[in-house]
Order: C-alpha cells, then sequence, then structure tokens
C-alpha cells in the first residue's frame, strides 16, 4: 500500500534495528485519512471471507481496525489488556501475550457474550514482528468455537519470524507494508530489497 509506506518514509522514525516508531500517524497520533483507507484497502482484501466481526488488542490497533470494521459493516471487538471491574472473569475468553515493544506478558481478554460459534473473524493489529500477539487473538477467537477468517496487519516487520509461524498454523495474513530492514536507520521494504535483488543479478 504505496499510501502507508509513503507515511513510514515521512513521518517514521528507525530507532534501532528492530523498532520501527510510528507515533505520528498510528500508535499515539492518528492520521484519520490513512486509517480510513488502510480499513477500506484490508476491506478489499478481505471482501471474499465473509467477515462476521474484526477482533484486535487494545490500544494501537483500534484505529486501524474500527476503520476495517466500519467498510465492512461488522462489529469491531478489541481484547482487553486488564479486566474491568464490569466484566465477569468467569465470563471471558483470555490469552497470554507478550509484547515485543514494551518486553512485557499482558492477559488479554474478551467477553464470551462477543464471540460466538459460526462467527468469521478477521484479527487486525498494527505490527507484526514475532507473531505473538496475533497468536493470542487467535486462540481466543477458537476458543470461542469460531473461525479465523484471516489476520489484516497493517506493518509487518518481515526481518522476523512472525509471518512463518502463523502461516505455519495456516491462516491467511495481509499486511499492508512489509519492512524487510531497518539496518542503518533505514526502512527497507520487501519488494524493494527483492528488486534491488533482481537487477544485482
Amino acid at each position: 500500500m504505496e499510501l502507508l509506506k509513503e507515511a513510514i518514509r515521512k513521518r517514521g522514525s528507525v530507532l534501532s534495528s528492530g523498532v520501527l516508531k510510528v507515533d505520528q500517524f498510528l500508535n499515539h497520533q492518528v492520521d484519520t485519512n490513512l486509517m480510513s483507507a488502510i480499513g477500506e484497502e484490508f476491506a478489499r482484501l478481505f471482501a471474499d471471507e465473509h467477515v462476521t466481526k474484526v477482533v484486535t488488542i487494545e490500544s494501537s490497533g483500534i484505529a486501524p481496525s474500527f476503520m476495517c470494521a466500519h467498510s465492512l459493516q461488522v462489529p469491531l471487538i478489541f481484547a482487553r489488556k486488564k479486566k474491568s471491574v464490569t466484566m465477569d472473569k468467569e465470563n471471558v475468553y483470555s490469552s497470554r501475550v507478550y509484547s515485543f515493544t514494551k518486553k512485557e506478558y499482558s492477559e488479554v481478554t474478551v467477553s464470551k457474550d462477543w464471540l460466538c460459534p459460526g462467527d468469521r473473524v478477521l484479527i487486525i493489529d498494527d505490527f507484526l514482528a514475532n507473531g505473538q500477539a496475533a497468536t493470542g487473538l487467535t486462540q481466543i477467537v477458537e476458543g470461542a468455537g469460531a473461525t479465523v477468517a484471516g489476520i489484516g496487519i497493517v506493518i509487518e516487520k518481515s526481518f522476523q519470524d512472525g509471518r512463518a509461524l502463523l502461516e505455519g498454523k495456516g491462516y491467511r495474513i495481509e499486511s499492508l507494508a512489509r519492512i524487510s530492514s531497518l539496518e542503518g536507520n533505514k526502512v527497507q521494504f520487501v519488494e524493494e530489497s527483492a528488486h534491488f535483488a533482481y537487477n544485482k543479478s
């Protein structure tokens, strides 16, 4: 998705060979026009999957997920990282998820009221790195007896093993921007790496 790649090039900051900061438009300040375009693109990519619900983890995944759910005209459910006092602890699906950027585990939960057997669920997240967040959500969805219709990722760090982990379990992955390297404080996209390798040969 060129619009997203352009935002990453111009407004993203490489903090290290493993960390890309995108808080100017995605996960702190939100570019609503870009999120709308992202949501429409996910809806287009998964139009044939008969999605009944969209699921994400709070909070960075909410903006693109909301736009996607709005485009698909289905409800959005976000897994909570902290249990609300209004949630019955016996009436939730939960999974333990490790955050690459925060270096900590969270117990994420979804009320059993909102996921049902027969649901076809599209999982959306802002980043795919080691695949732990998406794996945790697949466990929640499948624990409800629902089906994972696909996984949509805004930004994928293709130099980490998240995609291989999820595809190895048979899930369909669609990433709007795939980054092959953050070395040298420079963002290199997968398509650009392939083009460079082709021209070099």
